[in-house]
This record gives structure tokens, sequence and C-alpha cells, in this order.
């Protein structure tokens, strides 16, 4: 007969032998214990758990309209969805309905319903995402916490206490959790499918099992395959290591795999049952159909290149799209550029947390639930950081805030179990590795910024190494105590560096489409990309560098926020680089020229531009006009931010990638049926998603039947008045 570990549970005297009834009734009330905890618990247990909530929640939640709408392609899909339920229902840019966003619109959906609650503003579109990250936390510390739970209670606690510690002080975190790209909902709904497959392991349950796999499909939801990433790992776990027998382990994933189809499918059914010409056209796809979407731009597009994401397929970047974003493909990807300013302070610990663990655990039952949230966190890890770490298609250093919930379980769950270990010299040497492998490379990330706090990585590193040490020397019997020393101090130096970093992250304004982290002029995200990926080289060659061959790193301007615009935007719109240059866009080269100032202290070109905003002069123009769309403009970046400025709707040609529509005789069609109103000129005709020959033949068709003026520096045709 087979047996098992003691089953997970929150209630300690539940599954216990040998405890009698009259202990089991001595449980708090529900509405108690979620406050206070269990008896059997520490006083300061509970507190400290919703401490780290609250915490957590004014960090991220403090001056969160510092970044204002911050990427304006996606606040103008949520404008959208606030004068629209179908908009609201596709996700389009524009409440009219012309196009949609590259990405599938769960996240849009947080965003709107919240939008429509409170009114469309910065705070409304902000303040989910920021709610997002503190239900990460308490889903990491829950998921740690039910893991740990034969190791004692304290132990359980104090390992899920870091482990949320952890989520809140990475700098992907604190960047991504206030801005309004989909990656907030989808590290809470992969981190949701962690908690409920470790919820499914104590009596192999196929309901929570079937509830994470509803995490994943609305994962899916929110941006395509990377939510499935984490799906070998959570499927591994409860294969081994479910408490049930296997044909029902079988079954429970069967269920599971029904869930997730349903729940990522319906959207997809929907939109392919819908009429084409009565719904937008899917952005990003080059087919109108969101299959294309899923397996080409934002799928097999992303891993391999082509597809509008450059690499192999030879797109923009000369086939270097990967790199240019996120550094070269390898192992050490994730530890260089600026992907190891975000994701990495604790990568060293967590790598040494997975395989010391496992060692300790040693030969425990597959079911052991320590193990298995080794393996959970670990395949995790291990997966999505492999594919970051050699996709050759686009890949923003952002994308690594997937993996901070990965991290921050291996540093609790190893660290936990490392330090019950501590009688053994695994314990102590992998407990010390992790306090000064992390020592050393706070002070080499820190080292990358040397004139932000100098002393700081100093103290880092001396004080990490010197508790190192200290665990190492309580390897004497008489001198145990001070591993205990050691440890405490290495938690607090090791953790100080991210901390920090995090912090001043949330302290600066963030806008366009490559946002990074750390203070005020130490963005190195560069000119360009885009939240969809298509977009110029703008990566750097190390941590806070600027790549090579780049004339400008897409640093912060007057007001100290960081910023990747994107796309050439409308003439005499410019945006105003740092140092009073101008990008050029496409290329990334500048220009010396002034920029206007917008009513909300910004400073930057006229119309279009991403993280500036229209003159005065078109939006007036355009907030005068009753045509179903105020104006067409190439790219949707340009769009989005007339959108935003105007509130209209603005017909984004070419969208964000270059998409085929419209097609010149389409736009015809529109402008004969008075449809447009004007039509604003991007110069060249480029410009993001305005770089297709449809798009040159429209503003050559515009140009040759219609008169120009100029509006607050832009060129504006009259589409209602030809020539």
């Amino acid at each position: 007969m087979t047996t098992y570990p003691t089953p997970v549970t929150d209630r300690p005297g539940h599954a216990r032998p040998g405890r009698t009834t009259a202990a089991r009734d001595r449980r708090r009330p529900p509405l108690v214990r979620l406050f206070a905890g269990e008896r059997e618990d520490a006083r300061w247990l509970r507190p400290a758990f919703w401490a780290l909530l609250v915490l957590t929640a004014v960090v991220y939640c403090w001056d969160l309209s510092v970044s204002a709408y911050a990427n304006s392609f996606y606040a103008a899909a949520v404008q959208a969805g606030t004068k629209s339920w179908e908009a609201f229902f596709f996700g389009s840019l524009d409440s009219s309905n012309f196009i949609t966003v590259d990405k599938p619109p769960a996240s849009l959906w947080v965003m709107v319903l919240s939008a429509r609650l409170f009114g469309f503003s910065s705070t409304s579109l902000l303040l989910p995402q920021a709610l997002m990250a503190v239900a990460s936390v308490a889903l990491v510390w829950g998921t740690v916490r039910r893991t740990l739970a034969r190791l004692g209670t304290t132990t359980a606690n104090v390992g899920a206490l870091l482990a949320g510690f952890v989520v809140a002080a990475t700098p992907a975190a604190a960047l991504m959790f206030r801005f309004d790209n989909p990656d907030a909902l989808l590290v809470l709904l992969m981190t949701a499918g962690a908690y409920c497959t470790v919820r499914a392991l104590p009596r192999g349950s196929w309901r929570w099992i079937a509830l994470a796999g509803v995490a994943l499909g609305f994962a899916f939801l929110t941006k395509m395959l990377q939510g499935l990433l984490v799906l070998p790992a959570f499927g591994l776990v409860y294969l081994v290591a479910a408490r049930t027998s296997w044909g029902k382990r079988a079954v429970g994933l069967g269920i599971a795999a029904v869930s997730l189809v349903v729940s990522a499918g319906w959207w997809v059914v929907a939109v392919a049952l819908w009429p084409a010409e009565s719904r937008p056209y899917i952005g990003g796809s080059t087919n109108n159909t969101v299959l294309d979407l899923v397996f080409g731009y934002n799928g097999l597009g992303r891993i391999f290149g082509g597809s509008g994401n450059g690499g192999g397929g030879g797109g923009m970047g000369g086939g270097t799209a990967g790199s240019s974003f996120g550094g070269s493909t390898g192992l050490d990807r994730l530890f260089s550029s600026e992907m190891g300013l975000e994701i990495s302070w604790l990568l060293p610990a967590a790598l040494v947390a997975l395989v010391l663990g496992l060692v300790v655990v040693g030969r425990r039952h597959l079911a052991d639930p320590a193990r298995a949230g080794l393996v959970l966190w670990g395949g995790w890890l291990l997966v999505t950081g492999l594919v970051f770490s050699f996709m050759s298609g686009t890949i923003h250093p952002y994308y690594t805030v997937a993996l901070a919930p990965a991290i921050a379980g291996l540093v609790g769950t190893g660290g936990a179990l490392l330090w019950h270990a501590r009688e053994r010299v695994t314990g102590r040497l992998g407990l010390a590795a992790m306090v000064g492998g992390t020592a050393f490379w706070s002070w080499c990330l820190l080292n990358e910024d040397p004139t932000w706090l100098p002393w700081l990585r100093w103290v880092v590193l001396f004080g990490g190494l010197l508790a190192a040490a200290a665990i190492v020397v309580g390897s004497v019997p008489t001198l145990r105590r001070l591993v205990a020393v050691g440890v405490l101090a290495g938690t607090l130096f090791g953790l100080t560096g991210t901390t920090a970093y995090a912090l001043v992250t949330t302290t600066v304004a963030h806008s366009g489409s490559i946002p990074s982290v750390g203070p005020a002029g130490s963005s190195s995200g560069g000119f360009g990309g885009g939240p969809g990926g298509g977009g110029m080289p703008g990566g750097t060659a190390g941590p806070g560098g600027s790549a090579a061959g780049s004339e400008t790193d897409g640093s912060d301007g007057t007001d100290g926020s960081q910023q990747g615009p994107g796309g050439q935007p409308p003439t005499g719109s410019m945006p105003t680089m740092p140092g009073g240059t101008t990008g050029e866009g496409a290329s990334g080269e500048g220009t010396t020229g002034e920029g206007t100032t917008g009513v909300d202290g910004r400073t930057g070109g006229g119309a279009g531009v991403e993280g500036a905003t229209t003159s005065a002069a078109l939006t007036k123009l355009l907030a005068a006009t009753d045509t179903t769309w105020s104006a067409a403009v190439n790219g949707s970046q340009s769009a989005a931010q007339l959108e935003l400025d105007s509130d209209t709707a603005v017909m984004a040609i070419g969208g964000w990638s270059s998409d085929p529509t419209p097609t010149l005789a389409e736009f015809k069609a529109l402008v004969a049926e008075g449809k447009i109103g004007y039509y604003i000129s991007s110069g060249s005709g480029r410009g993001m998603g305005g770089g297709s020959s449809t798009a040159s033949a429209i503003q050559e068709w515009v140009a040759a039947n219609y008169d120009s003026t100029t509006v607050g520096g832009s060129t504006v045709y009259d589409l209602t008045t030809a020539k």
C-alpha cells in the first residue's frame, strides 16, 4: 500500500494523527483565523503577513498617477472600452472599432471595468495593476506556506513571508505592477494557477487542478502563449505529487486540460464566428484571425523570429530583434543588459536554493510537499528562463517580471529547507552560498550605476560577505549561534539592493513602450519598440548601458520620466529626447530640435507622439468632428496619443506592425462615405504600423486629392473637401 506524507492543510489539528475532537474544536472561527492565524501560530506571524500586504499596497499605490497614462497604446484601448462594449469585448484601439491592440483583451477588461466604475483617469487605469501586486504577494505567500507546512508553523510562515517580500521587492514587479501593459495580470493569473495546483495536491482534488487550468486559460487571453510556459511545471507537479491514484491523477489532468481549453478558447471561437466585416481587424495578424496571432506574431514568431518579430524572419533589426531588445541570446541573457537589473538580483540565490533544496529533501516521497514546491517553482523558472534566454524574436526586458514569483518561491522554499537542515553541512553551506552570492551579484548590479547611492553597493557587499562568513564559521559546535545571526543579517543585506532599486523605480514616471527600472536618468530601454514588439533596436550592452551604435539611450526627459517612444510621429511632431535631440524613430538617429510642453508638463512634440501631448489647436480640431473617426494617421502609437488627447476615435492605418488594413480601396470608400474627418501626415509615410506600401499609397492619394494645412505643427488634410 502506498503511503504519503502528512497532508498539507491550513488546519493543523484536522489531519494529524493523535489529535482529539476537543483539540480540533478549539480552532478559531474562520474570520478570526483569517486575520490572527491558528492558535498554534506565533502571535506575530499573521500580523506580519497583513503588514506585508499593507506595505505592498502603500508602496505600489503611492503617487500612482506619476506615470500619467503610462503606455498610451493600451490606455487608448481602455478609453475606447469605456465608450463601446464592442471595443471592450474585442480590445479595440479606438471606440469606432477599426482595429484591435495586438494582444487578447483580458488585461484591458480589468482596466476598463475600473475606468467605467471610477471614471477614466490615470489612477483608475493603473489602480487594478497595483492591486494585482498585492494579490500576487498573497498568493505566493499562501503557496509557499502550504508546501512548507511539514517543517513547522514558524518555519513555513517565515519562508512564505520571505517569498512574498521578494515578489514585492523585485524591480521588474515594481515597474510593471504600476504600468498598464498586460504583464501584471499575466503574473497574477500564473501565480493563481500555482496556488490552485498546490491546493490540489493533498487530496488529488480535480476541482482545484481544474481551477488552475482556468487561471492559465485566462493567462492565455492576457498574453497568449507566454501564459502557458508554466504549464509543464504545473502538470508535472500534479502528476507526481498528488495524493491519489495514478488513474485519478490522469483524470484530473484531463479535466484541467479541458478547463484550460474552454477558458482560453471561448473568446477565440467567438471572434472566429463573428462576421469579419462587422468587427475590428485583429491587430498583429496577417489575415485578420486570432489563430494567426497565436502561432505567428505572438507565438512562434516570438521564439524563432519572423512574423513581424525580426530575428529569423529578417524583420526590423536585421535579424537581431531579439538580441537588440534583451541582449544577445544565451544563458547569460537574464544576467546582462536591462534584464539583469530588472530580475536577476536574487536569481543566483534561487538557483542555489533549487539545487541544494532538492539535495536536502533527498529521497523523500515524491508527494512530499516541499519537494513539490521546489519542482513547481523550479520548473517555472527553468522553462520560462530558458525560453527568454534563447528566443530570437522580439523580447523586451520587462517580460522578465514573469519570473518574479518563481524566484521568490525558490528563495522562500529553498531557504526554509536549508535553514531546517542547518545542522548539516549542506544546509549551512547552502545558506552561506545564497547570502554571499546575492551580496556579490547585487554589488555588480549596483556598480553599473555608480553615481546612484555609491555607498550602498559596498554596504551590501561587505555586509553580505560577513554574514556568509558567520554562517560558515557557525559550523564550529561552540559557535552555532552565529548561523542564526548570519542568516538574519544576510537576509537583510541580500534584500537591500533589490529593495532599493524597486523603491526608486516606483518614484520615477514611466511612459512609452519599453519602460525600464532604476532612478531617473538610468533608462536603457532605447528608442523604439512597443507593446507588441514591432520596434527598432534599443537594447543595452550591459546593465544600465547603451547598445553599440545607438545615438540615444531613450532615457528620461526633463521631468525624469523613462520612456521608449516608438515610431515616426506626424510631421512636425518629433519627440524630444534627452539633451534636446529628437528621435527619428525607425533608425534611432537624432536631430537637434525643440519640443512643446503639454498640459501635463511633459516635454514632447505635437500630435501623436507617445509620451507627449497633442497641440491644443489639433486637439480642438479633432474634438469638433462628428465623423466615425475624427482622423486617420499612420500607426497605432500616433493614433493612440491623438485619441487620449482629443477624446475621439482615430483610425490607425497599419496598426502597430504594418497590418494590411485598410487597403487603399477600403480607405477611399470610407472617405467617400464621410466617415473620416481628417488625415494627419506622417511625413515619409512611415511610422509604427505605417511602414507598408499601402500606408504610403494612402498618403500619396490623400496628398494628390486634398489640400493640406498646418495645425499645431502637423500637416493635416481635410477629407471632407476635395481639391
